[in-house]
């Protein structure tokens, strides 16, 4: 079976760009670490707005996605603190 992979829109890469460099290691790191194990892992979906789009938790960070499974791809929308990530538009 094939591997899940990530992919970062621009919009998040330039959110991930802004990060300091210790909290930008973490977030690629939990990337790293969620696509290696995203088989035995249970998503954590979120509401209106981002209704289709699900949440991880990097401490006070959180990655903003949605999973494509015939691609088995994750694509990142967003990387903010977690009291300003939602605010955003997708």
């Amino acid at each position: 079976m094939d591997e899940w992979r990530f992919s970062v829109r621009r919009e998040a890469e330039a959110d991930l760009n802004r990060l300091d460099g210790t909290v930008r290691r973490r977030v690629v790191e939990k990337l790293t670490w969620f696509v290696e194990h995203f088989d035995s892992i249970t998503p954590f979906p979120l509401g209106e707005p981002w209704r289709g789009f699900f949440k991880l938790r990097v401490g006070d960070w959180r990655v903003i996605y949605e999973i494509e499974d015939a691609k088995r791809l994750i694509t990142v929308h967003a990387i903010g603190r977690r009291d300003e990530v939602y605010k955003l538009r997708r």
